[in-house]
């Protein structure tokens, strides 16, 4: 099995390594191709892990390349995780909506709209290769915005084995299993919504219902990690939304707060981008390996203990269930939904997840093919959408709206419309006006140049 990772320059790259080591037996991987455009910082991150693949455990080759065709050529599974861009594109994407007071976020609201405007364009160009190359390869898209970039998979790069996947419910699952005292696997968590826009219904564990309880935990305990919404209002919800959805339910506070900051989250990642990198080229140069993993895992550190601070204006709450929470994010993240994914699709160990797929009537009053982020059941070879049902109309008219935006915005990135571009960002509930929509829009298309897809 070849497993092909485009985008292996980034920091995630060697916790995938680790995960990969610890899994191979398991998903029967022979080849591990790392493909970036970016050779020098390919290499670079490549040294935080050489010791590791260096080592007798690695039973499967690894073949880092700037080359597409050589990545792509007889992929069984192909992760997309790159950032069209750069950092450099994060920045402008959160920057240039702030500067007119809506919000600046990363993949919700304008910026999620330009990261999709860069990115679609870019992974229906490597499906076309992949026709090519690895024409039955599954697809596990990274990629933010995940939920529309896999909605331009499926729905016009016609690439059925398509799927995008989010550590945030599953993290969610993980606490909500260490607050059981009970193995993941056991517990069913009912979510439904799409990506960055879900809401928890149902905490099931051995046929018992414990939402109740779990909601009533946040309540006493003032909230956990990035979830920093009111238990008032969540009681009155009757769910436990995702943490994304503060950016709708504190519109006006979270731009405050960012703008308090003074700097935005992509302005942090930036120079603590800059201060790692500096550090890996000077241990690399003295062959001090163990140096550059000591300041890798100290970038992770503080990169996590920094997340939504500026948004919600919040230090971190210390309590017994912020302990858990902490305890439960030391999974292994993204690397581990994709290769839960891949151990299933293997047909390893089949499992129930929650994923970025068709809808296929799983939700009522979403289309068949609108991507929706449900639970699925995975096995051998085949994603299977598990029934949702009819959901709040509060819920069903938010998420309504935001797919109206996600399908106009895929449409203008494919054909270079402007009318829908600026269409798309006006009807967002975070915009919703459209001389505002167009001003962001102008300022997109000057500070981005040439990432950004020409617009007639």
């Amino acid at each position: 099995m070849k497993l092909t990772i485009l985008g292996a320059a980034g920091v995630r790259t060697p916790l995938m390594i680790q995960s990969i080591l610890r899994r191979q037996e398991r998903i029967g991987i022979d080849e591990l191709a790392l493909m970036d455009i970016d050779g020098e910082r390919l290499e670079l991150i490549g040294a935080i892990t050489q010791p590791l693949e260096q080592s007798s455990q690695v039973q499967f080759r690894i073949k880092r390349t700037t080359d597409l065709v050589e990545a792509l050529k007889d992929a069984d599974f192909v992760i997309a995780t790159f950032r069209v861009g750069g950092i450099e594109s994060r920045m402008v994407d959160e920057r240039v909506p702030l500067n007119y007071g809506v919000l600046g976020q990363e993949t919700t609201g304008p910026g999620g709209f330009a990261m999709g405007m860069r990115t679609i364009p870019v992974l229906l160009r490597y499906v076309e290769q992949m026709r090519q190359l690895c024409p039955n390869a599954w697809m596990i898209d990274f990629a933010n915005p995940a939920g529309m970039c896999t909605e331009a998979l499926t729905r016009v790069g016609g690439w059925q084995r398509s799927v995008g996947i989010c550590d945030g419910p599953v993290e969610i699952l993980r606490l909500a299993a260490a607050v059981l005292k009970a193995p993941m696997d056991e517990v069913s968590l009912g979510y439904f919504g799409l990506n960055h826009l879900g809401w928890i219904r149902s905490v099931r564990y051995r046929g018992r219902e414990y939402l109740g309880e779990m909601i009533e935990l946040l309540r006493r305990s003032g909230g956990v990690g990035g979830l920093n919404i009111a238990a008032d209002l969540i009681t009155a919800l009757g769910m436990i939304p995702n943490e994304y959805l503060y950016y709708y339910y504190y519109r006006r506070q979270s731009v405050e707060n960012i703008l308090r900051a003074e700097r935005s989250r992509g302005e942090q990642i930036a120079a603590l981008n800059l201060e790692l990198f500096e550090q890996l080229h000077r241990l690399k140069a003295k062959g001090d390996f163990e140096g550059m993993r000591g300041a890798y895992m100290r970038y992770l550190d503080q990169r996590g203990s920094s997340y939504m601070q500026a948004e919600t204006g919040r230090a971190p709450v210390h309590g017994d269930l912020e302990r858990l929470a902490a305890e439960a994010a030391e999974g292994e993240g993204y690397a581990g939904v994709a290769l839960d994914l891949i151990e299933a699709l293997v047909g390893y160990k089949p499992r129930q997840m929650l994923l970025n797929i068709p809808n296929c009537g799983a939700i009522r009053g979403m289309s068949e093919d609108d991507v929706v982020e449900i639970p699925a059941f995975v096995h051998r070879g085949a994603i299977e959408p598990l029934a949702i049902g009819d959901v709040p109309d509060h819920c069903l008219g938010l998420m309504k709206q935001v797919k109206a935006y996600e399908r106009l915005t895929v449409e203008a990135a494919v054909e270079g419309s402007y009318q829908k571009a600026l269409t798309a960002l006006t009807i967002h509930p975070l915009v919703a006006d459209y001389e505002l929509a167009k001003r962001i829009l102008t300022d997109y298309q000057r500070e981005h140049g040439a990432w950004f897809p020409t617009l007639c």
